[in-house]
């Protein structure tokens, strides 16, 4: 039985027949009416949500299965202080596979090891998002017609956008990838990304600060907003949150064929202008989403029915009991977890949130 934690755990051969089943069920929804049926996913949203949550909803729905769940913490057993292990124990007892939102970052990694169903995360904090980035590998194929040779720009919160982290993730492993990094200097991409992954695998990419100076030689340009909610100081939100704005003069300056992506919600980093425009392909993004996380479903719940036991925790070289120091990580708030460390390029990092410990 295997979970979708981080998009890494899916091999490049694994994503494109992902995108090919995603492809098959938008152009012939009607085969797969009943694939579900009798099938119930367990929707766990401890963080608000509009797009991922329904689109999950939908699509299970649209599969012929059923759904049950919370959309906020407060109406769940966490407001008495249920460990998440606990909860994806005792769900899975209820359903046959859980989408999990939450704001510690690792807790969708947590529910995993207690979980006997298949758990999807759905966002842990600002760290991974990889069924967003499947709609955005469905979106750029669909856009571009391919998923190599190509210039991404990623612009805006690349430090606590977790839809960034993963896309790079998804992305760095195809020929001819070229990442422009655009961003204000406290919100760069955080270390563990761009030494763990881009110097690591030798993907070339510049950082910049000019929006305007890069639209011109990109072929995707990834906007992002910036998060009010990931901010420990209000003040540094209201500094930064007007950095970046795609306008309809700036993508004027754009390739004809650019597609302009985006994960929403945007609160005012791309006008209202910019909707009408051809190159705005973050609405379609949506639909894309659906698509995939349908074509998700079927993948997890074929491999659980075939192959039921859980996947053994398998790093080479973990350190125990080596603390993390990251406030947002899973294991500050659940006391009971072991603290793991696991080796990487630049030191150890912690198993639940990436970051060095």
């Amino acid at each position: 039985m295997r979970s979708l934690i981080s998009i890494l755990d899916f091999s490049v051969e694994e994503l494109d027949q992902l995108i090919c089943t995603a492809k098959d069920i938008a152009a012939h929804p009607e085969k797969y009416w009943d694939a579900c049926a009798h099938k119930t996913l367990a929707t766990l949203f401890f963080e608000p949500s509009t797009r991922t949550r329904l689109s999950f909803e939908a699509a299970m729905l649209e599969l012929g299965g059923n759904v049950l769940g919370f959309s906020e913490a407060g109406s769940s057993s966490a407001a008495k202080g249920e460990s998440v292990s606990d909860t994806a124990k005792t769900v899975s007892n209820y359903a046959n596979i859980i989408a999990m939102r939450h704001p510690k970052e690792g807790a969708p990694f947590v529910a995993s090891l207690g979980a006997t169903i298949p758990v999807i995360n759905a966002g842990d904090g600002s760290h991974q998002h990889p069924t967003q980035t499947l709609a955005d590998l469905l979106t750029i194929h669909k856009e571009m017609g391919r998923l190599h040779d190509l210039t991404i720009g990623l612009c805006g919160d690349l430090k606590y956008g977790r839809t960034v982290h993963s896309l790079i993730e998804a992305m760095s492993r195809y020929s001819g990838i070229r990442f422009v990094l655009i961003a204000p200097e406290e919100l760069k991409l955080p270390d563990y990304v761009r030494v763990g992954v881009l110097d690591k695998h030798g993907i070339p990419y510049v950082e910049v600060t000019s929006l305007e100076d890069a639209i011109p030689e990109l072929d995707i340009l990834y906007m992002t907003r910036i998060q009010r909610e990931r901010f420990d100081d209000p003040a540094e939100y209201e500094r930064l949150k007007d950095s970046y704005v795609l306008t309809a003069e700036k993508i004027e300056a754009a390739k004809e064929n650019m597609a302009v992506l985006h994960p929403l919600p945007r609160v005012n980093e791309i006008s209202v202008k910019v909707d009408d425009d051809p190159r705005a392909a973050y609405f379609r993004q949506t639909m894309n989403g659906k698509h995939m996380r349908m074509a998700l479903i079927l993948k997890l719940l074929a491999e659980a029915e075939k192959n039921p036991a859980k996947k053994p925790l398998e790093v080479d070289g973990m350190v125990y009991d080596k603390a993390c120091h990251n406030a947002k990580c899973i294991s500050q708030t659940e006391q009971e977890l072991r603290h793991i460390a696991k080796p990487s390029d630049d030191g150890l990092r912690c198993i639940y949130c990436d970051q060095l410990v």
